[in-house]
Parts: structure tokens; sequence; C-alpha cells
């Protein structure tokens, strides 16, 4: 246990981004995830990496940072909630159009509007559609615990510079709030400008040398057949993402009558439903997706042509419940439960869903 510590997941992402060689945090408070860049301001990196840690005056102004930072292809990263991711999405979306890297938090709470600062996962449609303008998507991950917090911090800049994406850590209140035991990351020292220019000299603003032509970081483009180009060039990455880069988790799904889908927070609690169901006699199993971007389509496709019915579970009135349809295609009924507005469903209220959507236990 030595190696291990009792940490909070907010300051489990501040603690993995200063062990990962992070270049730069550029970040605006809101609750549920202020403790992030609180943590990072206790910590002083600057004092021992050079990190750069800014309190923008906005958030536009901070993605914009974020823009700027990627754009010289250093590792930077931002971290919001639910409104505050919000009002990111232009300078994302711009971000995802310059193919950039980046890595973007999302604690989320509930909303629409201002909505309350309790946890929720009514921001699946933003993060997994393109919460802004034009073709494009992030990849998405979904922590379900502090040490996962923790591991995707590391994951999601690999991902990032491999396919030159945002990547969005898609959390909630109880995943950032809640205090586990986690192993933290061994210490990366951060890139030196000769390792930038190695890894992201082809595209990053390093500077004009003699061998090569400008690198212009933008994401505009007037002519509609370059753009269109472009465009398909991007579906082509996204559709290398939905072939290698799909994760999830399956838990006692070999003998399973009927599956539960669920992510995050949700997926801990319908753990705890499907030991119940069992006890009961009831063969139920769990299917987590650890990305939601790509989505595990395939493997939800599959167990489809052996199973009786699924159950997605989220906290929001249902919008991953859309994709396991989408995977499901009609084969078994698919039906969603739900807690709103910050309520977190308990795993009895999960078994009586699936008896009473699916399974029709009068």
């Amino acid at each position: 246990m030595a190696d291990y510590k009792l940490m909070k997941g907010n300051e489990v992402i501040a603690e993995a981004a200063i062990r990962c060689g992070c270049d730069g945090y550029f970040g605006y408070p809101i609750t549920p995830q202020s403790e992030v860049m609180e943590t990072l301001m206790l910590k002083k990196p600057w004092e021992d990496t050079g990190m750069v840690v800014l309190q923008a005056e906005s958030e536009v102004a901070a993605i914009n940072m974020v823009y700027g930072g990627a754009g010289c292809g250093k590792k930077v990263m931002t971290s919001s909630s639910s409104p505050g991711i919000s009002l990111k999405q232009e300078g994302i979306t711009y971000i995802a159009g310059a193919e950039l890297p980046c890595l973007i938090v999302n604690v989320v709470r509930g909303g629409p509007g201002l909505g309350t600062i309790q946890p929720a996962q009514s921001d699946y449609f933003q993060a997994v559609k393109g919460g802004g303008h034009g073709d494009y998507h992030l990849i998405v991950l979904a922590p379900a615990s502090v040490q996962e917090m923790n591991d995707f911090v590391g994951l999601g800049f690999d991902l990032a510079f491999k396919y030159r994406n945002p990547v969005m850590i898609l959390s909630d209140g109880v995943i950032g709030q809640m205090m586990e035991k986690v192993k933290l990351s061994e210490v990366k020292p951060r890139w030196t400008d000769e390792e930038i220019q190695k890894i992201s000299g082809s595209w990053a603003t390093t500077g004009k040398k003699a061998d090569r032509d400008y690198n212009i970081i933008t994401s505009l483009e007037l002519d509609s057949a370059k753009q269109e180009e472009f465009n398909h060039k991007l579906i082509a990455k996204y559709n290398t993402i939905k072939e290698n880069e799909v994760r999830y988790e399956m838990i006692d799904c070999e003998d399973a009558e009927y599956i539960i889908v669920a992510y995050g927070s949700s997926s801990r609690i319908s753990q705890k439903a499907i030991t119940i169901c069992r006890e009961k006699g009831i063969k139920v199993g769990l299917l987590r997706p650890i990305t939601l971007f790509p989505y595990p389509t395939k493997i939800i496709r599959e167990l489809a042509t052996r199973v009786k019915g699924f159950l997605a579970v989220e906290m929001s009135a249902g919008q991953m419940v859309e994709d396991v349809r989408l995977a499901v295609n009609g084969k078994v009924p698919v039906e969603h439960y739900g807690r709103l507005g910050g309520m977190i469903p308990t795993p009895n209220e999960v078994v009586s869903a699936l008896e009473e959507k699916i399974i029709k236990v009068k």
C-alpha cells in the first residue's frame, strides 16, 4: 500500500498532468472541478518543471490559450464543468479543424443552463456528437474511478498526439469529488525543444527551418473543394480511430441474458445492481464503454445476437441509449433508466427498472 495515496479525483487530474510532462494548463474555476486548478496552484509546478498554470479571464480565453500552445507542439490542457465547456466549444472546433492535440477535462454537472453543481451525465451528446460546429469528433474517455482519472491523463495525451486530435476526459461530479486510493503515474520530464521538433516538427510552429516550408496553423479554408477534401481526410482519421481505439469492460456477460450498458459513475452503481440480480437468479451482465468515441458498437451488436434485452443506465434523460439502440438495430428491446438534475440512482432502482422495463416482472 505504500505506493498508493488517498486522493480526490480532481486532485489526481492535476497530479497526473504534472507527472506526464504537461507543458501548460489554462483554465477558469467552476464547480465541481475547481480543485483541478486549485491543486495545480498549490503544487506550483512552474518552480520544478516550468509548467505554465494560468487562470484565464474566461473560458473562451482559456481554450484559445490551449489552441496557441497546441499549435507549438506543446502538451497543453484545460478543465471545466458543463457550462464552461459550452463556452469553449468554438475554440474546441477550431482545434479539431486545425488538427492539433490537446486534453480537455469535463467534470459534468446537471443542466441545462447553469443547472446544479451536483453530478450528471447529460453532456454525452455534447462530447461525442460534436458540441461545436462542423463535422468533427473528439476522442472521449470515460473514467469510472479515481485511478482512471490518473491513467487517462497520460493516455489522453498519447492519443491526442497519435491522431493530432483533441481528447476529452468526460467525468462527472461523483468521480471528481470522491476520494479513493490511487497509484500515481511515473514522472516523465517535459519534452525538450529538440524532442518537440522531432515529434511534431512537420506541423507545429517550431520556427522556420531552412530545409522545409512554413508551418501554418489554421482551420480556415475558403475553397469549398479543398474544404471537402479536408473533411474527407478527417473522416478517414475518425474511421481509423474507430478501428483501433475502442475500449470497454465486460462484467459477467458470458452467460448473461440481459445487459446493462453504463459508463462512469453509473457503471459502478450498475455493477452492484448486477450482483443483486445474480443473487435473485437473474443473469445480468454489464458492458461499460470506456471510450464513448469511438463507441463499442461492434461488441454491443454481437451481444444483441444472444441476449434478451438491454438497459442503458445514465444520469440523464437518455442520451447514450441512442447509440445502444443504433448498435442493437432492433434485434432486442433497449430501454433507458436515468435520474436527472444531479440525482444519483441506487442499485435497487436499477434492478427495479430492469425488471419492469426489460424482463417485465410484475
